[in-house]
């Protein structure tokens, strides 16, 4: 046995644009990396889907490179943790391994239709109370549904046991476990609570709703706690007990330590989701948000959480980047933002692809309003980063209407909070401070914790939540009638991407 100074654990962060592979030593420090982006692939408008099998490929090789990056083998790991993209959807042949279909991708928007058909005359509630989620294209179960109506004999292959269905850690714990060799088809609560196929009380699959779907149970994986070895890896990482499994949002939330109730977090990433711990009991949502699970640990009793989720945050910096070109890089934005003093009066409403909560309205499409001859492409930059701060505050409104709990303090991750002015700016319109911790891979860092918690790497959440240090902290420096008139006007623009979706959508 080794003293914990030596021990290691291994992250794997299976995410919607790249998979990457994070090393991490008893301190939780990060001792290598490892990262490589997959191919997003557009059928048709609306729709996204990912290679299944290139995925897996990639993370192969990204686990072989943050091993050698750390200089270790195998053998000095003491677990692999999991956490990945979430609600998109697989189906696999559990004989030969090969995905029936390409991955169909949360954002991926084509079972619009099959969703108004589902929710008949309940409309989007029809579900809600057994899983805490609307009726939304987002989520696994509508997606596994329309793969089994337009999928050639798929259901027959389902109904005789050949078909496995999974979210991403559910395809990679298979896959490391032995694949068609006796490979694990397991997954936990937080991936399996975004299918809209699992009962949030009972934490099992929920019959009635499969029925409904038309999805067979033959092809659902057994549902484990988030902390748990699941089995042990084989190939490359032969022997390493394969111990946690959590979505990328409550990876986030086991990572920046919110374990009690009233803490809340926010990454920044592709789209924001902001969760707030509202302990062991689910939080029903009247103002458009998830009630979702937060974590489960062991035998432990379950923690659950409220959920906003954002679709386009950091996805409209790269729209600003790639699709209008007015930046190079999108370190860029912030320089060109930051040489004007305010928007100009432009607002940009990024719904893409429709708008999540609190909303829930696939009938929206982005929108630019406010221009006059006065606006430059800087006015448009800084238009693009409050955006994400203004979707950001109408989700805090939202929790602490349905919870009565205040955010005193935003703990905040990912990619765009490396953008002072947007933190900035995000402190303002919360009127609360906003503060990023000094590791700021808190999603690998969940996996980690959760993986080394199932294998005695740490003893409990204390000993994880005094790893927990500030990095950065921005205090609130907004007048208040300011951030009024701002939030007014911001509702205004929000009201002009309704309705513009009419085809099949509601």
């Amino acid at each position: 046995m080794t003293d914990n100074s030596e021990k290691y654990i291994a992250a794997i962060d299976q995410g919607t644009t790249s998979s990457r592979c994070i090393v991490f030593d008893h301190d939780g420090a990060i001792v290598a990396v490892d990262q490589r982006e997959h191919r997003q692939i557009f059928p048709k408008p609306g729709w996204v889907e990912h290679d299944a099998t290139e995925i897996w490929s990639k993370v192969q090789a990204v686990v072989a490179g943050a091993l050698a990056k750390a200089g270790l083998r195998a053998d000095q790991l003491s677990a692999l943790g999991i956490t990945n993209q979430r609600e998109t959807t697989l189906l696999w042949d559990r004989t030969t391994g090969k995905p029936v279909h390409n991955a169909v991708v949360w954002q991926d928007t084509r079972t619009a239709a099959l969703c108004n058909r589902l929710g008949g005359s309940d409309g989007q509630d029809r579900f809600r109370r057994q899983t805490g989620l609307p009726l939304a294209t987002y989520f696994s179960g509508p997606k596994a549904a329309w793969l089994f109506e337009n999928v050639p004999d798929l259901r027959v292959r389902a109904e005789r046991g050949e078909v496995a269905f999974g979210t991403m850690d559910s395809w990679l714990i298979w896959n490391l476990t032995g694949g068609t060799d006796g490979g694990r088809h397991v997954t936990d609560v937080t991936n399996a609570g975004r299918t809209m196929l699992m009962d949030l009380e009972t934490l099992q699959w929920d019959s009635s709703i499969l029925e409904a779907m038309g999805i067979p149970e033959a092809v659902l994986p057994e549902i484990k706690s988030s902390s748990e070895v699941y089995g042990t890896a084989v190939g490359q990482l032969a022997g390493v007990p394969v111990a946690s499994a959590l979505g990328d949002q409550q990876a986030a939330v086991f990572g920046q330590a919110c374990y009690d109730v009233g803490t809340a977090k926010n990454t920044y990433g592709t789209g924001s989701f902001l969760l707030l711990n509202t302990g062991n009991r689910p939080a029903p949502s009247k103002s458009g948000l998830l009630t979702t699970m937060g974590y489960k640990i062991g035998t432990e009793a379950p923690v659950y959480c409220l959920e906003g989720s954002i679709a386009i945050t950091g996805a409209l910096v790269q729209w600003f980047r790639d699709q209008l070109g007015i930046i190079r890089t999108a370190d860029e934005i912030e320089p060109l933002a930051a040489s004007v003093e305010d928007n100009g009066g432009a607002y940009i409403v990024p719904a893409f692809s429709g708008l999540f909560a609190p909303y829930w309205r696939s009938d929206a499409r982005g929108v630019v309003t406010g221009l006059t001859r006065y606006v430059t492409k800087a006015h448009l930059a800084r238009a693009v980063l409050e955006a994400t701060s203004w979707q950001t505050r109408e989700v805090v409104d939202a929790m602490y209407q349905d919870s009565g709990v205040h955010i005193t303090t935003l703990k905040v991750d990912g990619g765009m909070t490396k953008n002072n002015l947007l933190m900035q700016h995000q402190a303002d319109v919360l009127d609360v401070p906003v503060v990023r911790p000094k590791i700021s891979e808190t999603t690998c860092l969940g996996a980690a914790y959760a993986a080394g918690l199932a294998t005695g790497v740490w003893n409990d959440l204390d000993e994880l939540k005094a790893h927990w240090q500030k990095d950065v902290e921005w205090t609130p420096s907004m007048d208040a009638s300011v951030r009024d008139r701002e939030y007014h006007n911001w509702h205004k623009a929000v009201e002009k991407s309704f309705g513009w979706e009419e085809h099949g959508d509601s």
